[in-house]
């Protein structure tokens, strides 16, 4: 072999080694286990205000941060194997915008791991933090108050059918926590509006169609949807099954408006989101969950949608319409 073919062949190996050498020692990117009670599909916009806020804190999916997306679609039975393969793997941050049993289940899983949660109750009465200035543990994120706000929710709907005395209600017993909560506020305020609650549970796709099946036996005139990661992005069959039965619904995700339901009301869960995803991107800067406050929804949002409205027979007040944050033609 000459000099120079063999001098060539040399420094090409050389280069090679040194290249695979390289990105060898390229670190790993930060993993953030992102885990929701709900489904992909449903809820793929607040994917998208999750990774706004984390490109607002300087990260980027697939450039400098790993996401891991885990959806387990109402079975909140797998939590616990998620969470411990989580911790197994240390992953750098579990993300559980929305969901009150995944935040439970990763603050249960974890003492170290830093946890950003978005919840719809008290944090420091749920456990997560100890303090809302200074939560002083390894979790930290926002407050929804969308337990706060059921009553305003079954007011306006109220307000859109007036006459309607009997409601139902459909809960997720998987979500204890909120549908309990969720039910206390509403035989509170029932009462004081005349209306008679009649409740009814669901925690998978199967069980939604059946409520809707016996509350069409029921004979209900209106229907409130609790306040659920799962129930949420769930649009479109909610949206169906209303429409099938021809039943006025109130939801607290605009999700939900948007795919046919007739209105909803409740924080804006896709600022939520967004907050959770700064929060996260701050974390991996150095910030420590015990320092960081919990953040409270500022941003509540009504949405109508006058299609819907038109299609069930309801002709929408004035005034309800002129409180409307977003109308949905």
């Amino acid at each position: 072999m000459r000099r120079r073919e063999f001098n060539t062949l040399l420094g090409g190996a050389a280069a090679a080694a040194w290249s695979f050498t390289a990105q060898a020692q390229q670190p790993a990117l930060p993993v953030i286990a992102l885990v929701s009670t709900g489904s992909a599909g449903g809820i793929a916009e607040r994917a998208t205000a999750f990774r706004k806020g984390l490109s607002e804190s300087g990260y980027v999916e697939g450039k400098n941060v790993t996401v891991e997306y885990h959806w387990l679609e109402g079975q909140n039975d797998r939590l616990p194997a998620v969470m411990a393969d989580l911790v197994r793997r240390q992953v750098t941050v579990i993300a559980a915008p929305g969901s009150v049993v995944a935040a439970l289940a990763a603050k249960a899983a974890t003492t170290t791991i830093p946890i950003v949660f978005a919840v719809p109750e008290n944090p420091v009465q749920l456990g997560l933090v100890a303090n809302l200035a200074r939560p002083g543990g390894n979790a930290t994120g926002v407050n929804t108050f969308s337990q706060e706000v059921v009553g305003k929710r079954l007011g306006l709907l109220h307000d859109l059918v007036p006459k309607a005395i009997r409601f139902a209600v459909i809960v997720n017993p998987n979500n204890a926590s909120s549908a309990q909560r969720t039910l206390r506020e509403l035989r509170k305020i029932g009462p004081f509006m005349g209306l008679q609650m009649k409740i009814f549970n669901a925690a998978s796709i199967g069980e939604i169609d059946a409520a809707f099946d016996a509350l069409a036996r029921e004979r209900s005139d209106a229907l409130f949807v609790a306040p659920d990661a799962f129930f949420n992005s769930r649009g479109v069959q909610f949206a169906n099954l209303a429409a099938r039965e021809r039943i006025p619904a109130a939801y607290g995700a605009r999700e939900i408006v948007a795919a046919g339901g007739l209105m909803s009301y409740g924080a804006d869960l896709l600022d939520m989101s967004r907050q959770v995803g700064v929060y996260a991107g701050s974390i991996l800067k150095g910030a420590k969950p015990a320092d960081l406050p919990v953040l409270q929804s500022t941003k509540f949002r009504f949405a109508i949608n006058l299609q819907t409205a038109r299609t069930l027979g309801i002709e929408v007040p004035p005034q309800v319409l002129s409180v409307a944050d977003e109308v949905i033609e």
